[in-house]
């Protein structure tokens, strides 16, 4: 499949065949070398047989059971006598309802909340057209295909799940036949019994997933890595059946890769952290990118003392010293979520602690809502998703206003943040758990992100090519590495106005209550727009009578370029709206003085002063809008602009659109607020670059230059490459 790509096309491929074999979970075990700026370790994932294979296939039936009991027996002696790099034993304690969760050592000490403390090788395989053919089994080997980029795989190996101690209990369903194969067998039904276990046992399930990432190896498995992908195989096995479902990788990441960023943060301190677009994590660690690969995953990850590992976890990870100068640091999920979705961050922070004033307001939110806002009713409905420790069927979840959060950020925003941002954040979960009902996670940490940030989301199919598969479940993002698509904001815009107007033709308060019932009815589960869409018209008693079908809705807003046909039709009521009348009478202010200043030239008389009323964050953003409309504004209107809104200390929408007055307008004492912009704000930054140049000013050009070559080492790929384009 690989060699049938066209490397120079904007689309994204997405490798994994996961109709033959889906990753259950993953088992990570890193380590975190800034010196180097490389993530090396092991990674070990759990399969189950994919869809097309599992309709089909069955285990033979025959030997009898106490052969198994002995196997595991004999492997578990094994063990005892096979050394394991690197490896802290576990505890092997078996009460279900205590088990501990280990990595590296560590315990679980989870409290009610769900909180804890605590050069690439080649194989030989060709490429991927050795792939083996479903349709004529017996010719060729299997090839197992996961997402891959800018990785060095070391070495790839079977995992001998056998070998755990106790772990004989996932086997007494197992009945096979076929003697030669049956210790294979074996090893995939324990593999099987474990992926399958109910929700209810989640932690006797984590503990023995990390039992089995530590067990021995037994054999290595042939492999090669392409452009996007690392095929594996294991010579003789035909099918995905056959096909070792626990296999180990070791690999290392590298500098350039592009899912992870190397940079400072804004204290100048080292730090690394996923981008989340384009490519995802593959060039993380090997996984299965297309979105049905629902997995759990667990991840220890060792870095030098002074550094916080941050990851998307349920847990509270802290850290545990394993020697001098080295923690580790835990964390795990149980909600199957695709790979895109796995998150680090690895960093100076510092945690922005919780003072006894906040704390109290933070309860006060918290016990202050009627019991009506806490009972949906909702749970009185059996969830749709795939089985796992679901907080909608949890009462004590489902009165949670606010969840147990954290906030981190370099040294040098920790005053701001504890002003600004601890205050607002139980608010923030409080609103939406008044509005969507019980939060799906159990907890939160907020990490203000460096400056060269960029991530806006990723590109995915449309309508009926959503989720478009290949036999092998591979597929294609279109547009998915095109550099620009990252910073267009126009889907974003439509999205927005789509809904305001969906929310005006059935009317607030039933628009609030979709939303609830969306988040209740497809929680935990994949979803597309149109998903969306069809269950929102359900509520709409007058959709036969207004005409409004999921069709439409594509071919009116989403599939036509423009302004929307409907958002013209419904003309311009929102300029009755007293805040944006109040903005009206602040642009013909700023537009008569601009006049009155330009016609009378430097002079300045007192009877000319005018008083201009405080605007609301939002109402700054569209009084700069409608400025960027006058052909001209002098010098001393711009500076009087500056001052009285005190706009350098606005947010970043505010400041940008300051920005791009002082650009039109070349207004030199504001160049240095551009500067700034771009330096601090690079995301958003990215087409005042263009603006910069368009001008063909040699000073606003020479700014230009100055920014972008200073910035540029630490910049976002996709970001630089759209400056470089504007550039040169």
């Amino acid at each position: 499949m690989e060699t049938q790509l066209d490397p120079m096309k904007d689309d994204l491929p997405l490798m994994a065949n996961t109709s033959y074999m889906l990753v259950k979970h993953y088992v990570l075990d890193l380590d975190v070398d800034f010196k180097s700026k490389v993530i090396e370790g092991v990674i070990v994932l759990f399969f189950e047989t994919g869809s097309l294979y599992r309709k089909t296939s069955s285990t033979g039936k025959g030997s009898c059971q106490s052969q198994f009991g002995e196997t595991c027996k004999m492997r578990a002696s094994e063990l005892c006598h096979t050394p394991v790099t690197n490896v802290s034993a576990c505890s092997s304690k078996t009460e279900y309802n205590d088990f501990a969760v280990c990595g590296k050592g560590e315990e679980d000490t989870s409290d009610k909340n769900g909180n804890h403390s605590n050069e690439e090788q080649a194989s030989g395989i060709s490429s991927s057209k050795d792939c083996c053919d479903i349709e004529n089994h017996g010719n060729k080997d299997f090839l197992l295909v996961l997402d891959c980029c800018d990785l060095s795989v070391l070495k790839v190996e079977e995992v001998d799940v056998a070998a755990v101690s106790g772990i004989e209990k996932f086997t007494r369903s197992a009945e096979l036949t076929d003697v030669s194969k049956e210790l294979e067998n074996l090893r995939n039904q324990i593999v099987h019994e474990l992926v399958t276990l109910p929700a209810d046992r989640w932690k006797e399930q984590l503990y023995y997933f990390t039992r089995c990432s530590q067990a021995p190896g037994c054999g290595e498995l042939l492999f090669t890595t392409g452009t996007w992908s690392l095929e594996i195989r294991k010579s003789g096995i035909q099918t995905p059946t056959d096909f070792p479902h626990a296999i180990r990788i070791w690999y290392k990441t590298k500098p350039e890769g592009r899912s992870v960023t190397w940079t400072t943060d804004q204290s100048g301190r080292p730090c690394v952290y996923t981008m989340g677009s384009p490519i995802n994590n593959r060039a993380l660690f090997p996984c299965q990118e297309p979105p049905i690969a629902l997995s759990t995953w667990q991840a220890s990850v060792r870095t030098a003392a002074g550094f916080v590992v941050l990851m998307s976890g349920e847990n509270s990870a802290e850290p545990v010293q394993l020697r001098e100068g080295i923690l580790s640091w835990y964390y795990y999920v149980t909600m199957p979520m695709p790979a895109s979705t796995f998150t680090i961050a690895v960093g100076c922070w510092q945690e922005v602690k919780q003072q006894s004033f906040t704390a109290a307001i933070q309860t006060n939110i918290e016990f202050s809502l009627p019991s009506s806002q806490a009972d949906f009713r909702w749970h009185e409905e059996i969830c749709g998703h795939v089985e796992y420790p679901c907080r909608f069927q949890n009462p004590a979840a489902r009165s949670q206003a606010v969840i147990p959060y954290r906030v981190f950020a370099p040294w040098c925003l920790m005053e701001h943040c504890e002003e600004c941002l601890l205050q607002l954040i139980p608010q923030c979960l409080s609103a939406a758990y008044t509005t969507l009902g019980t939060h799906p996670f159990s907890r939160l940490d907020v990490l203000i992100v460096p400056s060269n940030f960029s991530s806006l989301g990723m590109a995915r199919p449309k309508k009926e090519s959503t989720g478009e598969l290949s036999e092998s479940g591979a597929s294609v993002v279109k547009h998915g590495l095109k550099a620009e698509k990252i910073f267009m904001q126009v889907h974003y815009l439509k999205g927005y106005f789509l809904l305001r107007s969906l929310a005006r033709t059935i009317g607030e308060a039933s628009y609030l209550a979709s939303l609830r019932k969306f988040v209740h009815r497809f929680h935990g589960q994949l979803v597309l727009s149109q998903d969306f869409l069809c269950m929102l018209l359900e509520d709409i008693p007058e959709q036969k009578k207004s005409e409004l079908t999921v069709e439409s809705i594509f071919q009116n807003w989403l599939d036509t370029s423009g302004i929307p046909k409907p958002l013209l039709e419904e003309g311009e009521p929102w300029k009755e709206c007293q805040l944006v009348q109040q903005v009206s009478g602040e642009v013909t202010k700023w537009i008569q003085t601009n006049q009155r200043i330009r016609k009378s030239g430097k002079k300045k008389r007192k009877q000319d002063e005018v008083i201009f009323q405080k605007l609301l964050p939002d109402q700054l953003v569209l009084l700069l809008e409608s400025l960027l409309e006058e052909k001209t504004l002098c010098p001393r209107i711009l500076q009087c602009l500056e001052k009285t809104y005190q706009l350098r200390e606005q947010d970043a929408e505010v400041r940008h659109r300051w920005c791009e007055l002082v650009v039109k307008h070349k207004y030199v004492p504001g160049y240095g607020d551009v500067e700034k912009f771009l330096r601090e704000d690079q995301a958003m930054g990215v087409y005042l670059y263009g603006e910069l140049m368009v001008n063909e000013d040699a000073k606003q050009q020479e700014l230009a230059h100055k920014c972008f070559a200073a910035a540029r080492e630490h910049m976002d790929a996709s970001s630089a490459k759209v400056v470089a384009e504007m550039l040169f």
